[in-house]
């Protein structure tokens, strides 16, 4: 039996735990991980290592349009979860920022069913101001941050210290029937563009059909004529082709006609949460083949099923108007039930907006969730194949890595389950520059010209 220790020892002994438990806090915050999670300080010290020598890309970042203004500056450390700031704290190399354009929901309950010309060019009006922001903070910040419009570009940019901005689009909706957008955007440095966002448009049908707005699932049966057309233009501009967000069939027919790699720019496995916005092992597989990458998102509710309090929240709602309870995950994400088709606008608004605030309720996941997704992709379709990125300022985020600053905490996790230096480094954006190579590669010759972008 041990025997107990006197209080004088145990008076001793505590001065030296306390001095060893703020060594290790020191430790930590020395080297920046003022948010670590619990890693081992040998763990952390290991990462704040791998990102000072190796390149690292998000895949999915959201400029909001009130980016650069006061109290949301883009050279301040703010509230948001992207800034220069941020960025240079966990030396994240770049990012792809998405100039996106959606207005339909954001105009509120009294938004008219169908979508009109006046939204098109709201949309549209988003994109530009978004362009501007990405503009402008090259402009305003050249030594901090510029553009990367080339492979080559990013690792330049990376050695000379700044920030590689990726130009990515999100939403056909915004272009309307006008392929040539597309060439206009691709001079305008536009890199990788995604099909679809929330419901379905005339380019391709969504993973997520909005009844409200008249959608119904594979309304299209996959691409549109001018999908199809566009997956032809977007190879030979040498621009990637981001499947993530589209229905199943949508994917499948870019597998069948593009001659590059696809990539998935912000998805997960639907072995973790079963919904379709979430990538089948088909899907991925359908990547994988293509010479592709997934980009695991850490967003929490595509990584972890809803806790069951939430879903009872949820099940009164649906109750309070007339909805059987869930059938399923995806409605329980969205306002997805066919019969919304059918409801006034106010209603419709009083149901999206009591549903978005219980979700917003919801415990994140944890980096242990990411790991897993990461872990499942990477058994499922290999190594070369899985990326990394955030969906920050569009829902993204986990806890311990809810801003750009916080990466390493990601990479601690990897570290943690046994990736080596040379994995990680696939996974924070190696593998992402092998396929925009590819891509760009494959572009035709003949409309290079497409490509000679007038540096902002």
């Amino acid at each position: 039996m041990t025997k107990p220790r006197s209080k004088k020892a145990l008076l001793i002994g505590l001065p030296l735990a306390l001095a060893s438990v703020a060594a290790t806090a020191y430790a930590i915050w020395d080297y920046g991980f003022r948010d670590n999670p619990g890693y081992p300080v040998k763990v952390m010290k290991q990462a704040e290592a791998l990102h000072e020598q190796m390149l690292s890309f998000d895949s999915h970042i959201t400029v909001p349009q009130d980016f650069g203004t006061a109290g949301n500056e883009i050279d301040k450390d703010g509230t948001g979860q992207f800034d220069l700031v941020k960025a240079n704290r966990g030396r994240l190399s770049g990012a792809a920022l998405t100039i996106f354009g959606w207005p339909e929901l954001w105009n509120g309950p009294n938004a008219p069913h169908k979508p009109t010309a006046g939204f098109v060019a709201e949309a549209r009006n988003q994109q530009e101001i978004r362009y501007k922001i990405i503009s402008g903070m090259v402009r305003d910040f050249p030594n901090q941050v510029g553009i990367a419009y080339t492979p080559e570009d990013f690792r330049r940019l990376h050695a000379e210290g700044k920030f590689a901005i990726f130009i990515s689009m999100l939403n056909a909706y915004p272009l309307g029937h006008d392929l040539s957008l597309l060439d206009l955007w691709t001079a305008r440095g536009m890199r990788m563009f995604g099909f679809s966002y929330v419901g379905n448009n005339d380019w391709a049908d969504s993973s997520r059909p909005l009844p409200f707005f008249n959608d119904s699932p594979d309304a299209l049966d996959g691409l549109s004529d001018l999908g199809k057309q566009a997956v032809q233009r977007l190879n030979d501009l040498g621009v990637i082709i981001d499947v993530s967000q589209m229905s199943t069939k949508a994917l499948e027919q870019v597998a069948q006609l593009s001659r590059t790699p696809m990539v998935a720019s912000h998805s997960a496995p639907r072995a973790m949460v079963d919904i379709s916005r979430n990538l089948s092992d088909k899907e991925m597989q359908l990547i994988k083949n293509s010479g592709g990458v997934v980009q695991v998102v850490g967003f929490s509710q595509y990584l972890r099923p809803l806790t069951q309090a939430t879903q009872d929240k949820l099940n009164a709602l649906r109750a309070r108007f007339d909805l059987p309870p869930l059938p399923n995950l995806a409605m329980a994400l969205m306002p997805g039930d066919p019969i919304i088709a059918a409801w006034p606008e106010q209603k419709f608004g009083e149901y999206a907006g009591q549903l978005y605030a219980i979700l917003e309720e919801e415990p994140k996941a944890s980096l242990k969730d990411l790991g897993d997704a990461i872990d499942y992709s990477v058994r499922k379709i290999g190594i070369d194949h899985v990326g990394i990125s955030s969906d920050f300022n569009e829902g993204g985020g986990v806890k311990g890595w809810e801003n750009v600053g916080e990466i390493r905490n990601v990479t601690a996790e990897l570290i943690s389950r046994g990736y080596s230096d040379a994995d990680i480094a696939k996974l924070w954006g190696g593998n992402f520059l092998r396929v925009w190579s590819q891509v760009e590669k494959a572009a035709k010759p003949a409309l290079a010209t497409a490509r000679e972008t007038p540096k902002p």
